[in-house]
């Protein structure tokens, strides 16, 4: 007679193996990291692809325009922004492993319908469902870290799938010109594809949630639950959660910082090449640099709490140095605008995305300091939605501003200083990362 698989788990987390300490936890973050790798992927493809796109029809280009891709990018923003409180809801309602294959599947279908626009207004379109799908993956990530991690953990299991987004932003510029060059640049939105595939049948059959998972001992799920014994219940309503201050001070950080990344991810390759005049077979190499730092900085932002604890800080405290860190050390991006050398603006970028992933890392893992598991995927998706609207406004306005002046002068400027702002904001509305204890 075949064993009864749950009671034959129940027995070994029970039993003396069933001490010893598991990683299920880690392949779950490295699936994590994969899916946001892929997400990186697929919305870095037009940003490559700027310079040909400029290009007139007779060119093999769409003859776009600076504020014609300002209004591609905002478009995405717009949607992302709406998405993003959908999603969070969605992913609250229908668990993590559902919920993010579908998320997956929404993105990479309209990720490959890029390669059917011809105009700026059908690349708006593809790029509005492509936001609507994206949107789901941060809020889908955070919430299977509150599940599979202890609080302690959080940062580090965040700062390692955010580094996903560097991944996805390094192998992007590696893919995209090769296929562009040799397939023409309908072929490049196709080349992602695959691995979409790929990611959800892997997720279909390794997700469970830990107390159903069947590999995950007992010594292992003890650990996960350390320091939360809550259990999962019911979503909270949107308007309660914007009635606590806690959903703000992780909100409006999030509307100032989060466009400088998306910023960076729009313009780094149209900055190399108008300050540089590197074409395409070119812009790889510095934008693999750039975001090879960033993913440095999103591992060591994570990693950077656990460096503060050990010289005695508490919890929260530690959090709030790391971020406080991060936010100094994108100050000096003010000068890239002014540089001569190329190398020099490698280095300041790369120092100033490093330092924004830091910050990212750490301030996502604030909604799962602040709040029950319950809530995380909605407050998650409400500051993510936050971050997408600044992002709508700071793309429109970046592609107006660069075909009246041709100067991002005003943009790094904005860049250098919002995160400082941002810290100052997320202290005074939840000074001590203080905890939600009740939503009820």
């Amino acid at each position: 007679m075949a064993k009864n698989i749950a009671t034959e788990t129940l027995a070994e987390r029970e039993s003396p193996s069933g001490l010893r300490m598991g990683r299920v936890r880690w392949t779950i973050c490295a699936m994590l990291f994969a899916a946001t790798s892929i997400n990186y992927m697929d919305r870095q493809v037009i940003a490559i692809l700027k310079p040909t796109l400029m290009k007139p029809i007779a060119e093999h280009g769409i003859g776009m325009t600076e504020a014609g891709y300002g209004h591609i990018g905002a478009a995405f923003m717009i949607a992302y922004a709406l998405g993003l409180i959908l999603a969070g809801r969605f992913v609250d309602k229908v668990g993590t492993r559902i919920g993010y294959m579908v998320i997956m599947a929404v993105w990479s279908l309209s990720a490959m319908g890029h390669a059917l626009a011809n105009s700026v207004l059908e690349f708006g379109i593809a790029r509005f469902s492509l936001g609507l799908g994206e949107s789901g993956n941060f809020p889908a990530a955070i919430k299977t870290v509150a599940e599979w991690f202890p609080q302690s953990e959080r940062s580090l299991a965040t700062g390692i799938f955010n580094s996903g987004t560097n991944v996805g932003a390094i192998l992007a510029p590696i893919i995209v010109p090769w296929v562009t060059l040799r397939y023409g640049w309908h072929a490049a939105f196709l080349a992602t594809g695959g691995f979409s595939t790929l990611w959800i049948i892997l997720w279909f059959n390794k997700y469970r949630k830990p107390a159903d998972h069947p590999t995950l001992t007992g010594a292992e799920l003890r650990h996960i639950y350390r320091e939360a014994a809550e259990q999962m219940g019911p979503s909270t309503p949107w308007l309660k959660l914007l009635s606590i201050r806690q959903t703000w001070a992780f909100s409006i950080p999030k509307f100032l910082t989060d466009p400088i990344w998306w910023f960076f991810l729009f313009y780094l390759p149209s900055y190399f090449s108008d300050k540089f005049h590197l074409d395409l077979s070119h812009l790889g190499l510095p934008l693999v640099l750039v975001y090879s730092a960033s993913t440095v900085g999103s591992i060591g932002g994570g990693w950077l709490p656990a460096l503060f604890r050990r010289a005695g800080f508490s919890t929260t405290r530690s959090r709030l140095a790391a971020m406080l860190c991060c936010a100094c050390a994108v100050v000096p991006i003010f000068l890239v605008n002014y540089v001569q050398s190329e190398w020099v603006a490698i280095a300041l970028l790369s120092l100033a995305t490093a330092a924004h992933q830091g910050w990212s890392a750490n301030l996502f893992t604030t909604a799962s300091d602040m709040f029950p598991r319950s809530a995380v995927g909605s407050v998650t998706g409400i500051g993510g939605m936050a971050g997408a609207a600044g992002g709508a406004l700071l793309i429109n306005y970046a592609g107006y501003i660069l075909q009246l002046t041709h100067s991002y002068a005003t943009l790094f400027a904005i860049a250098a200083s919002v995160y400082l702002i941002a810290m100052l904001i997320l202290v005074t509305l939840a000074p001590g990362l203080r905890r939600v204890e009740a939503l009820a």
